[in-house]
């Protein structure tokens, strides 16, 4: 998979924030490929601070002696980005930030690149970026399922660390630089990945802040796979830029918020809705609850509700649980290595064949339990992986989630199971 071809693939997955207002929350698009556009205008922040928006923004900060690059967009929408930004300064790039180590944001590295750029980073990085290159092939596997892409070829695996990485900067906890007149501060923010930064101007009292901060509920776990992405790191991390008090923020998906005030009400919501969901989920597991009951019982109360186009309560209420506590839920049956859907086929059999499981799961359909008439077609199907009726009936029931579905990932992975579904119903004929 050659460079552009693998930033891009890892991007895709990784955040899909763009679509994140208001109206997008309310609304789905047909294709969550829809929401890959990039723009085709520079946002003048103010007299230092230009933005490129697409599926991840960039940010270009000017001054007189040389230009400054934060985070530079999945490789798609690099070129782009960089003529639109270029427009307004053709100076010398000194320094390329990035915010974290996810595709979105370091697909335009060697578009923006000169001699002597300087790239920096936080230190984790380098184990993050070989993370990514180590299950480069499992994660492209998943895109190309969400995002309906052709099957990605890759060559041998890379090992263990055969990422490039590409900072020449890296630091712990903290790094500082001054450039044509202003300062600018680095900080370890982890909360989207461990190696995540934000970026303060003190004389412009703007703050970077990648992907800590957009509008919905955050993805504290993502569908596609990753470590744990600890909601405290988040919590802590939005206090130190709330404690900056900043009266603009730039996060690197959707438009900077302006206002002192507005910057504390949206940044506090969201710190106090990840506490919240955190802190709800470990009382439960402190008193026995399962994972499931949890995923059930926890709801954002009125006024921390914040959407939820992209990550999703009860997928966080799971991350945080497994993310603590792990995989094993003190089932016995669950130590070894036959998964459940091992002895469905004989569960129908007893049951009286497909069709009498089939006709429960029609019930269960018609009853609204959706996600349970789900369950019930897995069980058909692997008594008899080409019965038509199980196949019809799943295929309904997916496109039944798909049509009441406001999550773009959610929605990325019922459009796959679709397709695998009718793919199925075809071989038939």
């Amino acid at each position: 998979m050659n460079i552009s071809t693998r930033f891009l693939s890892l991007s895709i997955a990784i955040l899909l924030c763009t679509f994140s207002t208001a109206r997008a929350q309310a609304q789905m698009p047909e294709n969550p490929q829809d929401l890959l556009r990039v723009g085709d205008k520079v946002i003048k922040v103010n007299d230092s601070v230009y933005l490129a928006q697409g599926f991840g923004n960039t940010f270009l900060v000017v001054t007189p002696a040389g230009n400054v690059v934060i985070d530079t967009s999945n490789a798609a929408h690099a070129r782009t980005h960089k003529k639109l930004l270029e427009a307004v300064s053709s100076g010398p790039v000194k320094y390329i930030i990035l915010t974290h180590a996810h595709g979105d944001h370091t697909g335009g590295i060697p578009l923006w690149k000169q001699p002597g750029t300087q790239i920096i980073a936080q230190r984790n990085h380098v184990e993050f970026v070989n993370y990514q290159t180590r299950l480069e092939r499992f994660f492209a596997l998943r895109n190309s399922a969400q995002f309906g892409f052709p099957e990605p070829q890759s060559g041998a695996w890379a090992g263990n660390y055969g990422a490039k990485i590409e900072p020449t900067i890296l630091f712990d906890d903290k790094y500082e630089f001054t450039l044509g007149g202003l300062t600018f501060v680095i900080f370890h923010t982890p909360g989207e990945t461990p190696d995540h930064l934000s970026v303060w101007i003190p004389q412009l009292k703007a703050a970077f802040t990648g992907d800590n901060y957009y509008e919905s509920f955050p993805n504290i776990y993502t569908l596609r796979g990753t470590p744990p992405r600890w909601a405290l790191d988040y919590v802590n991390s939005l206090d130190k830029v709330l404690a900056l008090k900043p009266d603009i923020v730039l996060p690197s998906h959707g438009r900077p918020i302006s206002g002192n005030e507005e910057v504390g009400r949206k940044l506090k919501r969201m710190r106090d809705a990840i506490l919240y969901v955190h802190d709800e989920t470990v009382k439960g597991m402190n008193a026995g609850k399962d994972v499931f009951t949890l995923m059930r019982e926890i709801k954002l109360p009125p006024e921390l509700a914040m959407g939820e186009s992209y990550g999703k309560v009860n997928w966080s209420v799971r991350g945080i649980y497994e993310g603590y506590a792990g995989w094993f839920d003190l089932n016995p049956a669950t130590m070894y290595d036959q998964p459940a859907s091992s002895v469905y086929a004989d569960v129908v059999r007893l049951a009286g064949g497909a069709d009498a499981i089939v006709k429960l799961a029609t019930e269960r359909l018609q009853a609204g339990q959706t996600s349970e008439a789900l369950r019930l077609t897995e069980m058909a199907l692997a008594a008899d992986a080409a019965n038509q009726p199980a196949l019809l009936l799943r295929l309904k029931t997916l496109e039944t989630l798909r049509d009441r579905c406001r999550n773009t990932n959610e929605r990325g992975w019922l459009d796959y199971a679709i397709r695998t579904t009718k793919a199925k119903i075809n071989e038939k004929h």
